[in-house]
């Protein structure tokens, strides 16, 4: 049985809309709706295909993952071959390749289109009749893999290409750069060594390894985007000038690369050239230099190729961001959250017009991985703005008189032992008055998902330590009104509301008191675990590492961390203080409630109306589920605020079930 005219019409009407705010979203950065209207239409469109599964097809908004894994990836030949690109480096060079196009073209006018030169993956996608059939890899310019499975997870990628503002064409194959932002891998190499992963050693890697991965749902939970900077065969069009081209794939709903000009001689493009240069570094994007080309695709036909590079193309790159020195020693840092991290000591190299004399080695792991030791070469990486870092050892040149860096048994600051709890592969210190920590902690002590003292505040917070008066948290139930009136930008009445906001604390419930401790992966939701479970703190600190570990909810990760921090003497010492100043330490008597989100996990994300994000969050823990603060594939809802963030996009790349503020109050009973 067919479904009815009106309920196709309506899913293509659906699609289309959708079709037009993912090129809003993704392509313009200029969204129409809001997300909340976003996933509305996107959830009536996932009805109705429920409904009618007939009228699915392959570039329905709904349908960019569905693919399971490959053994391997196919090859494609490309039509017409994607060349490298001869490289410059220097203004002279530039005027050298100027003056060779002049002679070739006998001197006519010539402008030439400048644009930034991503550093990503290249890849060329195919679309027929506006779908898009067919993405794969450059290769070796002739072949290259099939990975169009892969591709169609990249929001930034149509499915079907948008037809409201000009024609579709018949056929069309575009070029362009698979890239990650800075920021996002970043955020992606944290993630991974969190995990114990294997971290990637740039940008270009990481958007590289991300596009070849065998599973696409893999590929789908990284966040990729893509830049066209080429046309290759095409029919149904014709065009005059390479930035006519680029002007066109925009009103198809492709992601053009952007900051790109049309000029007209050598000076304007050096000017080009230095303004990227310049801007490199707040770049979001990695940027290895500027391509020039010949703008006029009627003389880019008259100059031809040469056998692997086409002659009216060029790339002025940047100065290199490696270099090659001597790791001189090594030595270890303590952070605000008591991650001991090693440090390399270098032999000052130029990077990039820096001086580069330090460099991140992350964690011991990394150590070994690279097998770096102390006098030996190595590269060095100094990418935009981020922490230069050593990326692989030159083992050729070794002496032999190298020594491989040992982790240190205890806290370099405070001298605690340091702890590896299992799972991870960075070292703390667990002492909770280390004074490289200190502030740290004393602010996560008085958040208001803490102990919740209003006023307690970065500021004040540096001031009370840098004049001696807080050690530790606990020193702040010592405070007096007066001392705290001599701060700056206090005052009588400030540092009176201050005292009465730390002296409210002293009842915080014991699973805030948990969580204000600053255990190594405590958060707020395991900290009401281990309230509900265990009636003192004192009960928890005696507890046999087993029996933590078998805790439900806790798991064998925090239950070592856990039982750690209660064998650190400098912690005890620090709960003792607690409790004489009246904290409370046991678990308070509460009437029970009905579980009815038992075993079911929320992620918040956006801001709410009628609560605070955290205060559905406890909402959510009384009523027997789970909040949690990143999504997964085991994650039952997001519940989507105002101006939600990337979960939003992550629960719609892994089909999460995503509802917004008011149903989450119904599932809750409030409504």
């Amino acid at each position: 049985m067919s479904a009815p005219k009106s309920v196709v019409k309506k899913i293509d009407e659906l699609r289309e809309q959708i079709r037009y705010h993912n090129y809003r979203y993704y392509v313009l950065d200029s969204p129409e709706i809001t997300d909340a209207e976003y996933d509305r239409l996107l959830r009536e469109l996932e009805g109705l295909e429920k409904e009618h599964p007939e009228l699915v097809t392959p570039d329905s908004p709904t349908q960019r993952v569905g693919a399971k894994p490959l053994e391997e990836f196919g090859t494609v030949t490309h039509a017409i071959p994607m060349l490298s690109i001869e490289n410059c480096f220097s203004d002279d060079e530039l005027r050298e390749w100027v003056d060779f196009v002049q002679r070739q073209l006998h001197g006519e006018k010539v402008e030439y289109s400048v644009e930034p030169k991503l550093d990503g993956l290249a890849v060329e996608l195919i679309y027929e009749d506006g779908l898009f059939t067919v993405g794969s890899t450059r290769g070796d310019g002739l072949t290259g893999e099939n990975i169009t499975e892969n591709l169609r997870t990249v929001k930034s990628i149509p499915l079907r290409l948008m037809g409201r503002y000009v024609p579709l064409p018949r056929l069309l194959e575009v070029r362009g750069e698979v890239v990650i932002t800075k920021a996002a891998f970043e955020r992606l190499n944290e993630e991974r060594r969190k995990a114990g992963e294997e971290v990637f050693a740039n940008p270009r890697n990481a958007a590289a390894g991300s596009v070849r991965q065998l599973d696409p749902r893999i590929t789908a939970s990284r966040p990729l985007t893509i830049f066209l900077y080429g046309v290759g065969r095409v029919e149904g069009k014709t065009f005059k000038t390479h930035f006519e081209s680029m002007d066109y794939l925009g009103k198809l709903g492709l992601k053009a690369v952007d900051k790109r000009a049309v000029v007209h001689s050598v000076d304007e493009i050096i000017k080009f050239h230095k303004g990227l240069l310049e801007a490199r570094a707040d770049f979001p994007y990695e940027m290895d230099g500027m391509v020039v080309k010949v703008n006029s695709l009627e003389q880019q036909g008259r100059l031809g190729i040469r056998s692997r590079s086409p002659r009216y193309f060029l790339a002025y790159k940047f100065p290199a961001h490696e270099g090659t020195t001597k790791l001189k020693d090594v030595l270890w840092s303590v952070g605000r959250t008591g991650a001991v991290t090693p440090v390399a000591i270098l032999e000052p190299v130029g990077i990039g017009g820096v001086t580069v004399s330090h460099a991140t080695l992350h964690n011991p792991d990394e150590i070994q991985r690279l097998d770096a030791r102390i006098g030996d070469t190595v590269v060095v990486q100094r990418a935009g703005d981020v922490i230069p870092k050593i990326i692989s050892v030159i083992t050729s040149k070794r002496s032999g008189h190298e020594k491989t860096p040992r982790m240190p048994r205890d806290c370099p600051v405070c001298k605690s032992p340091i702890v590896v709890t299992e799972g991870e592969v960075v070292p703390r210190c667990q002492n909770i008055a280390c004074p490289a920590q200190l502030k740290g902690n004393v602010i996560h002590f008085g958040h208001r998902t803490a102990m919740d003292i209003d006023g307690l505040g970065e500021k004040v917070v540096d001031q009370l330590v840098d004049k001696g008066l807080v050690k530790d948290p606990g020193d702040i139930y010592s405070l007096k009104a007066e001392r705290i009136a001599d701060l700056e930008r206090m005052g009588e009445k400030s540092a009176a509301n201050l005292v009465e906001q730390i002296e409210k604390s002293r009842n915080a419930p014991l699973a805030r008191v948990l969580y204000a401790l600053g255990i190594r992966h405590v958060g707020e939701h395991v900290g009401q675990v281990l309230a509900d479970h265990f009636s003192s703190i004192s009960e928890i600190a005696e507890t046999p590492l087993e029996k933590l570990r078998n805790t439900p909810g806790i798991g064998p990760v925090i239950g070592s961390s856990v039982y750690e921090y209660f064998r650190n003497g400098q912690n005890r010492k620090f709960i003792e203080k607690l409790k004489k100043a009246g904290v409370r330490m046991s678990a308070e008597k509460r009437p029970a409630e009905k579980q009815i989100l038992q075993g079911i996990t929320f992620v918040f994300t956006g801001g709410l109306d009628t609560m605070t994000r955290d205060d559905a969050k406890q909402l959510v823990v009384s009523l027997g589920g789970h909040a949690a603060g990143s999504v997964s594939a085991k994650t039952d809802y997001v519940v989507a605020g105002k101006e939600a963030g990337s979960k939003l996009d992550m629960a719609r790349q892994l089909g999460v079930k995503i509802i917004d503020e008011k149903e989450f109050r119904r599932m809750c009973n409030l409504e």
